[in-house]
């Protein structure tokens, strides 16, 4: 598996990981599937402040991706992010999401970040499985938090240290500056 930076001509193949998900799942509380498009406008407004990373099969085509985001906007926050991925269906228990996970926390360690986030709609045992795996502890839940596909249902929070400050850190660096985009 490689890893590397998103790159706009990406999207299409984003876009059609994440379609099913958001059509035929509750694991993204999106009621429609983003449009390539619209997936490449976010990805370029992403990498701005934050990485995105895609892993790539051995023919070379994008088989998962991760990304972090603001946590909150208050400022007080800004040493935290949440963070996502998502894995094409045919290469699911192959550890894409832990190395997509890894090289993410690399980054986000990089650019000065102290904590990551997680939410998860539950139930979904192979996300909560991945992320403890990698790291992540349950810190709660938000019950009856989105409606979909005919019910209410739950998001669980996990939690990542990534590193510790003993004082006041510098603010992080954007992904777009640290990385020369």
């Amino acid at each position: 598996m490689q890893l590397r930076i998103a790159v706009p001509d990406d999207a299409e193949a984003i876009s059609a990981i994440y379609a099913p998900i958001v059509s035929d799942t509750t694991i993204s509380f999106e009621l429609e599937p983003p449009t390539a498009d619209a997936m490449r406008e976010r990805l370029i407004e992403t990498l701005q402040r934050f990485p995105w990373l895609v892993s790539l099969d051995e023919a070379g085509e994008v088989s998962g991706y991760a990304y972090a985001s603001a946590h909150r906007a208050r400022a007080a926050y800004q040493w935290s992010a949440d963070t996502t991925v998502y894995v094409r269906a045919d290469s699911r228990g192959q550890r894409v999401g832990r190395g997509l996970y890894a090289a993410l926390f690399e980054e986000l360690t990089g650019l000065g970040y102290a904590q990551a986030f997680a939410g998860i709609a539950l139930p979904n045992l192979a996300s909560v499985a991945l992320h403890e795996a990698v790291g992540f502890t349950a810190v709660g839940v938000y019950r009856n938090v989105g409606f979909k596909l005919g019910a209410w249902r739950d998001v669980g929070w996990w939690q990542k240290t990534l590193r510790s400050y003993s004082t006041e850190p510098a603010a992080p660096i954007a992904f777009a500056a640290a990385s020369g985009r």
